[in-house]
């Protein structure tokens, strides 16, 4: 058996980085790390996020936000303050979320970037 010692990075495929870049940073606050030809990485509090770009991915499904219980996505966590925060910026930014989802000891908010990858913002109550 193989012991898995913690998640080193991952990995999203957009459409187009200039566009993916300003939604990454803009609105979720990231940094980029560095360029790689058609990468960009960003620091994600020590785990690298890699933005991978694929000019040849099928168009969003925007409405793939209305059921995202049970799909592939990639989960950020945040404090209480910030998770209300994101309601109001995703508002005033269009972007497409649903939430928030109470799961009992967390709050859940799903969202979908230019691309439409799901993703999701977890914030624990103490």
């Amino acid at each position: 058996m193989i012991a898995l010692e913690r998640l080193d990075h991952f990995g999203i495929e957009v459409r187009d980085l200039a566009t993916a870049e300003a939604f990454y940073t803009g609105i979720l606050g990231l940094r980029v790390s560095r360029r790689l030809g058609d990468q960009i990485i960003f620091d994600l509090a020590g785990s690298p996020l890699a933005l991978f770009e694929r000019r040849d991915l099928p168009p969003p499904d925007p409405g793939r936000i209305e059921q995202p219980l049970g799909r592939g996505h990639h989960a950020f966590r945040v404090s209480a303050a910030d998770f209300e925060r994101a309601r109001a910026t995703f508002a005033r930014a269009g972007v497409p979320h649903k939430g928030p989802v109470d799961w009992g000891d967390h709050d859940c908010l799903y969202f979908i970037d230019p691309d439409g990858n799901l993703l999701e913002l977890i914030a624990y109550r103490s």
